[in-house]
């Protein structure tokens, strides 16, 4: 893959990648929220280039990594770096940019900013002022691992990281195990293993699931299998880069036990009032909310004797 820089009408740049010219057109004043490629740099759209050429300010996760991606394509322009560190410094400032008529793209390390990265608040904060949010669509490891895992797709539920104690990830898991979609969760190489087996206890070990692993990189892996079969998979093994688990939902006709849902209903009640909480409940596991109403009521009457 080939790129140069080419002169054009006066103030606009053009870049040239794979004999496709990126022009570098004034944006109007929004937030572009760009997503860039989670491994292989290839999966970047035109759209996408032509934002990040064009944009007049450039603001991103680590300036290191999006550094590498801007040369790739011959792309100058300094990025600024906005994280969860300086999030409360430089996200004023960006918005300030907005203010001044400038147009402000935001890019994350790899994939769509905002999904589980401080982008969200400074979309927030974009839409309170008043200003645009433009996405920019493109590469998003939630959905590669989805479509890659074979597992059903007419509905799902990205869920982000699990939590890292083990008894709030079973606590987390216990919430989702009768949620009709498939689940799709971030995890740290470190701790698969565990949340495996976790999962395997909380949502049965005949589940099916797919470990994916190094998405678009050199060393893509799906695994598939039970969860139980994942799970003794994993269990004491050593493994690098970055996972996305994909489980399956539950199966047609499975009743979740009377424990687990006790337990869903107590733990939707401490943020929620009675009612909402069995509302919420019934979603999630098909029972009837009134029958879920009930029983909330006499579990808490038993709690507060």
């Amino acid at each position: 893959m080939t790129h140069n820089q080419d002169s054009s009408r006066e103030g606009e740049r053009t870049y040239r990648v794979a004999n496709v010219a990126i022009p570098a057109r004034p944006l109007q004043p929004a937030l572009y929220l760009v997503a860039t490629p989670i491994g292989n740099l290839g999966d970047i759209t035109l759209r996408a280039l032509e934002t990040l050429a064009g944009a007049d300010v450039l603001a991103c996760e680590d300036t290191r990594v999006t550094r590498v991606l801007l040369d790739r394509y011959g792309i100058r322009g300094r990025p600024y770096a906005y994280h969860e560190h300086n999030a409360g410094e430089v996200g004023p400032r960006l918005i300030q940019a907005l203010e001044e008529g400038k147009s402000v793209a935001l890019v994350s390390d790899a994939g769509t900013p905002l999904v589980s990265d401080p982008g969200y608040r400074l979309g927030q904060l974009a839409i309170e002022a008043g200003y645009r949010v433009v996405p920019i669509p493109g590469a998003s490891a939630p959905l590669a691992a989805l479509v890659g895992s074979g597992l059903p797709s007419d509905a799902f539920l990205f869920s982000g990281f699990l939590p890292t104690k083990d008894k709030a990830r079973r606590d987390r898991l216990t919430v989702l195990a009768s949620v009709p979609s498939t689940l799709i969760f971030f995890e740290s190489p470190h701790r698969i293993g565990a949340t495996l087996a976790a999962a395997a206890d909380v949502l049965g070990k005949e589940r099916e699931a797919t470990v994916c692993r190094e998405l678009t990189k050199a060393f893509e892996e799906f695994r598939r299998g039970t969860l139980g079969e994942l799970a003794q998979y994993y269990d004491d093994r050593t493994v690098k880069g970055e996972i996305v688990l994909v489980i399956a939902p539950p199966r047609q006709g499975d009743v979740p036990a009377e424990a687990d849902v006790d337990s869903l209903l107590l733990q939707l009640a401490a943020d929620l009032p009675v009612s909402k909480a069995a509302v919420e409940a019934a979603k999630m596991t098909g029972l009837p909310r009134k029958d879920l109403y009930q029983r909330l009521v006499e579990l808490k009457e038993r709690n507060d004797r």
